[in-house]
């Protein structure tokens, strides 16, 4: 869709799709730390998530407070964190949208494998489960061992990647990103 055909209340309405999407970036690291730090020891404190993630543990403790609210963490008597039945499907869902758009920009963009981790960082509570579900099943066409994956793969790594006439791209219409980066 070309940006300039969408109008003005619903580009207001894609901006606040964003803005209520429960799963924050920082909400995505504090479970997922909760969950690596309890794989690795056995329990999760407040103290140790804020370790985990670089942050103080006040910072830590707000956004914990908040997540015990919300049902998505469980604290014991001892103070050791938990997640609950919820905070773990998010958790799983978060790390399976990773793994699936660093594959996807790993195996198939060939983004270099540190860049790929922290893209799919960026991106892994922000996917809608259909996108998720659909980039999934693309990969999964793309990495299959069929000609017709073997062929597209082949194809569009052989096409140079140059834009001569934004205009006549099915993509960039008026701008073309390729050239605005080349100059940046």
């Amino acid at each position: 869709m070309d940006p300039s055909s969408v109008d003005v209340p619903l580009a207001t309405e894609i901006w606040k799709e964003f803005e209520h999407n429960e799963i924050s970036h920082s909400v995505a690291h504090h479970l997922t730390a909760i969950d690596e730090l309890t794989e690795r020891h056995g329990y999760a404190r407040v103290s140790d998530v804020a370790r985990h993630l670089d942050i103080t543990r006040g910072s830590a403790s707000l956004t914990l407070k908040a997540l015990k609210q919300k049902d998505f963490v469980l604290e014991d008597g001892n103070k050791f964190l938990k997640l609950s039945e919820e905070g773990q499907r998010i958790v799983d869902i978060i790390q399976a949208k990773r793994r699936v758009f660093r594959k996807f920009l790993g195996d198939v963009l060939k983004v270099e494998e540190r860049q790929a981790e922290v893209d799919a960082c960026k991106v892994e509570h922000l996917l809608s489960a259909e996108t998720g579900g659909n980039l999934l099943r693309f990969l999964r066409f793309l990495l299959a061992d069929i000609d017709q994956s073997t062929d597209f793969l082949r194809a569009f790594w052989a096409k140079e990647d140059v834009c001569d006439d934004p205009e006549a791209c099915p993509v960039c219409t008026d701008t073309c990103l390729m050239k605005l980066q080349i100059k940046a």
